[in-house]
């Protein structure tokens, strides 16, 4: 089975110096998305464009906007569609936002029907994050 990783990036340079150090401390190497088969497996989707820019600072919506674009866009260059998602994963920063972020999310995936799980988490990778959002599709033969 191929495996291709889409958009391939360090952390230590897409995260920002955080609480006063002068640098990001943790590097990992990850890609924004890999497809093994027909399977297309995303990173998880947050207020970060795919050019490193994070949008919707307090504002869940706009950042679950940003997210859903990038998973279209992300799904797209792997050679699937949202058609193509089978499972989407929902972690949010607060229960509070949990009508702003699927409204935006229902737009996106209309007519689609994937499973979906929602979880409420204590934090994200930045405290300005507020969502995030994780998908698995396949591609169908």
């Amino acid at each position: 089975m191929e495996i291709t990783r889409y958009r391939k990036f360090s952390t230590q340079s897409f995260y920002p110096a955080q609480m006063g150090e002068p640098e990001h401390h943790i590097q990992n190497d990850f890609c924004m998305a890999v497809r093994a088969g027909n399977r297309i497996f995303l990173r998880g989707q947050t207020g970060f464009d795919l050019d490193g820019n994070f949008r919707g600072v307090d504002d869940v919506a706009e950042q679950t906007e940003q997210a859903c674009l990038n998973i279209k866009q992300l799904l797209s260059e792997a050679g699937g569609s949202i058609e193509s998602v089978c499972k989407i994963t929902v972690y949010l920063t607060d229960r509070d936002y949990r009508s702003e972020a699927y409204a935006v999310i229902a737009r996106h995936f209309q007519g689609v029907f994937p499973c979906s799980t929602g979880l409420v988490v204590k934090g994200l990778a930045l405290p300005e994050m507020f969502v995030e959002i994780d998908v698995e599709a396949i591609i169908a033969e």
